[in-house]
């Protein structure tokens, strides 16, 4: 097996388990948020108010925490597709049409509309915490009008990158031959010994870096905000790491614009790749875990300690 071969089916792999383990992530959450959204309307249908509110707190913006665990999901689909290890001959998309159109619908698709979705969304939960009960993620609105206004603010994205894909090649060919200098600007794929690697055209990072440089800018802002509010160390400590994930996000941006000074599908060119792959896995992981899982397990601690206080209130009656 030809090294280069060996190389992108070792990060294939390692990109496949990474992408397994944030869904079974997801999936985890999704499932404890569902469950828990059941058990509250339960409670309301028997009229049993007692630390209702406290746990509707908790559990205020399960909507929102289900559209980003799918939004998630969907990502994690496409970085899958758009894999070298997935393209080719004998494997699970072997024509090279078909390879080049899985790649502009990944451009599209993720750096359109995944990857600003995911964070839109992680922001606008934290940003949920400085809200009152009557505007804040109490409110029964509050989820419905923050996915529309995370579809409205990707819609700008994904616009963008459908042209840079589809209308860029066009304009830039010169009687039906792209020039090289264009591919850098224009091109979603790549042939490299016979199979096509998807490649991230520069026009798309330079957008990508300047929507992660106003998010980390607007994280920062909301994420001081809090603390000033916050004294609590733990709170404090999520929010630093929030904070952290979201500023790490910029050098993804930087690795996929330098990508495309390498040859595709070269071993240079799919480790900026999968470093920049990586660097947004964590920034996600991070931002699910604080966001989504931790509220999801403490409205289950709140649920059990409310079990524990009614056995021993019955025991006392009793």
């Amino acid at each position: 097996m030809h090294p280069i071969t060996f190389f992108t089916n070792i990060i294939g792999v390692v990109t496949i388990v990474l992408i397994s383990i944030v869904s079974i992530l997801g999936l985890i959450c999704l499932c404890h948020s569902l469950n828990f959204q059941l058990l509250i309307k339960r409670r309301r249908r028997n009229y049993y108010q007692a630390n209702d509110e406290q746990l509707s707190y908790f559990n205020g913006p399960w909507l929102t925490r289900i559209t980003l665990i799918l939004v998630a999901l969907w990502w994690g689909v496409g970085e899958v597709l758009r894999l070298t290890f997935v393209n080719g001959e004998g494997r699970f998309i072997s024509d090279q049409t078909w390879q080049a159109s899985v790649c502009k619908f990944y451009i599209v698709s993720n750096l359109g509309f995944a990857e600003p979705g995911l964070f839109l969304l992680l922001a606008f939960l934290l940003s949920a915490a400085l809200q009152n009960q009557e505007v804040g993620a109490l409110n029964r609105k509050w989820n419905q009008r923050t996915i529309c206004a995370v579809f409205m603010l990707c819609s700008p994205s994904l616009i963008w990158e459908a042209c840079v894909v589809f209308i860029g090649p066009h304009i830039a060919s010169n009687d039906g031959q792209t020039s090289k200098v264009a591919k850098y600007w224009y091109s979603a794929s790549s042939v490299h010994d016979g199979d096509v690697a998807c490649t991230y055209p520069l026009l798309s990072s330079i957008f990508l870096g300047t929507f992660y440089t106003v998010l980390t800018l607007y994280v920062i802002f909301v994420g001081g905000q809090i603390l000033s509010l916050v004294i609590n160390k733990g709170l404090r400590r999520r929010i630093y790491m929030l904070i952290f994930a979201t500023g790490i996000l910029l050098p993804r941006a930087m690795f996929l614009g330098f990508s495309v000074l390498p040859w595709p599908g070269e071993i240079v060119h799919e480790s900026l790749v999968f470093v920049s792959f990586l660097v947004l896995m964590i920034a996600a992981m991070l931002g699910i875990v604080i966001l989504v899982y931790f509220p999801v397990a403490e409205t289950f601690e709140v649920r059990n300690q409310e079990h524990i206080e009614l056995q021993t209130s019955h025991s006392i009656a009793l």
